[in-house]
Formats: C-alpha cells, sequence, structure tokens
C-alpha cells in the first residue's frame, strides 16, 4: 500500500525539480513591463556565483530600440536595399552588408539596425533621432536608465564599432548625400 504512494510522489518530486532547472534566465529589460507577473521564489534565489551568463545572454534584450519620432506605423511592405557597414571582429574594418530597410524611412532605418546590433546588457541605447540637414547627419542618442555603462566608457574598439559603423553607413550611401555625420546624446556634442 505504501508503494502506492510512494511512486507517485517520487515522480511529482522529480518533475518540480526538472522544471526549475530548465527554466532560462530572465533577459533585461531597459523598460518596466507593467503587465508582467513578478516572479517568486521557490528553491534558492541566490544565483550560483560559478556560473557566468554566456555572451548570448548578455547581449539578450527583449525590447526593440525606436526612433524617438516614430511616426505611426503605415505601410511596411515597401523596401529599398542599403548597404550597412559593421566592424569586423577585431575592429579593424568596417564590413559592407545589404540590408532591406522600409522604403518611407531608409536612413532611420538604417541607424537603427546598426544600434540595435551594439545594444548589450551593459550598454543599452533607449532612442535615437537622426536629422539630416544640408548634407550634415546629425545621430542623436539617449542611453536607457537602466544602462550600466556610458558612452565615454566605451573602449575604443566598441566606439569604432558603433560610431565608426553609423558614419560609415550614412556616408557610403550616395543617394542619401550625408557629408558629415555628427553624434549627440540628448542633444550634447559626443566628443570622439
Amino acid at each position: 500500500m505504501s508503494q502506492k504512494y510512494l511512486i507517485p510522489l517520487i515522480v511529482v518530486a522529480i518533475a518540480a525539480s526538472l522544471g526549475s532547472c530548465s527554466s532560462n534566465p530572465t533577459p533585461t529589460s531597459s523598460k518596466i513591463d507593467a503587465e508582467a507577473p513578478t516572479p517568486t521564489a521557490t528553491t534558492n534565489p541566490s544565483p550560483n556565483p560559478s556560473q557566468s551568463p554566456s555572451m548570448a545572454q548578455l547581449r539578450a534584450k527583449n525590447t526593440k530600440i525606436e526612433p524617438l519620432d516614430a511616426a505611426p506605423k503605415t505601410e511596411t511592405s515597401k523596401t529599398v536595399n542599403v548597404t550597412l557597414y559593421t566592424s569586423d571582429t577585431q575592429c579593424q574594418e568596417l564590413i559592407p552588408q545589404k540590408v532591406e530597410v522600409p522604403a518611407a524611412e531608409p536612413v532611420t532605418s538604417a541607424v537603427g539596425k546598426i544600434i540595435d546590433d551594439r545594444d548589450t546588457a551593459d550598454f543599452s541605447v533607449s532612442g535615437y533621432r537622426v536629422n539630416v540637414r544640408n548634407g550634415v547627419a546629425t545621430v542623436d542618442l539617449r542611453l536607457s536608465p537602466q544602462s550600466k555603462r556610458q558612452i565615454a566608457s566605451l573602449s575604443s574598439c566598441e566606439q569604432f564599432a558603433l560610431f565608426g559603423s553609423l558614419r560609415k553607413t550614412l556616408m557610403s550611401n550616395s543617394q542619401w548625400k550625408i557629408k558629415d555625420v555628427r553624434f549627440t546624446e540628448k542633444g550634447e556634442e559626443i566628443v570622439l
């Protein structure tokens, strides 16, 4: 009679322990979701200090960086090809790649794709604006309040990957007629 109750108890205990082991860490978010349920502690609340997050987990995010002046979404089926330039792994050269962006806002969309690639768990851009006037593009960045690092703390490689990619992309797509690129943070010039 005791085996009748013992086996289901063991199965439930194993299922509960496997369920708690297979849960993925929650990616960090630069926006607070009011509808997200509050996590409850079911096991040891302190993380295992011997486990360090992988690079993929550090880069994981569940928010999309949007332009600050985003117009309401309209017909997005029309796209154009543009050339994005991204840094190689040694930060020595910028590699071109053709991508499709919405035809309505190709400059802003290209900038967004590059910024999204550079967004990490400790350096997070929450928004940006792109203004092109008289052949000069001004890219105004807004860091997330949760960003642990500031623009000034970026290494020379990280600066090359972000600002070099943006500058080369904006100036190399000749259809945009951009001759120079300036970078600002909340309207204040960024000195590189």
